[in-house]
């Protein structure tokens, strides 16, 4: 029971700390500088999350031509760019995956 106890409070205490820069902070009184900074976060937070998936899919960095998930995810960029659609950049790279992926079969 203990467990869960700290689980729940750890929770609550993470959730809180997050919660207070919502909640209490006046995003009108932050610096200019840090207010254009915040633009990037997503797009930061997404590739943090997208790239050891790409660059790293067995635990060890693989940066060659080898690793069909990087050219995929290469193609899936070049689509994003040329396109501006986040559904053919999608459909395009897991395309690209899947052939790949059984060229390599």
């Amino acid at each position: 029971m203990s467990e869960w106890l700290v689980i729940v409070g750890a929770g609550v205490v993470t959730f809180l700390t997050r919660a207070s820069f919502i909640v209490f902070a006046d995003p009108h009184k932050f610096p200019h500088g840090f207010r254009v900074a915040l633009v990037f976060v997503p797009a930061a937070v997404l590739a943090a999350i997208v790239v050891p998936g790409l660059a790293m899919p067995h635990g060890s960095l693989e940066l060659s031509t080898a690793n069909p998930r990087l050219l995929a995810g290469a193609v899936a960029i070049a689509v994003a760019a040329r396109v501006k659609n986040p559904l053919a950049s999608i459909v395009a790279g897991m395309v690209a995956l899947w052939g790949l992926q059984s060229l390599a079969a």
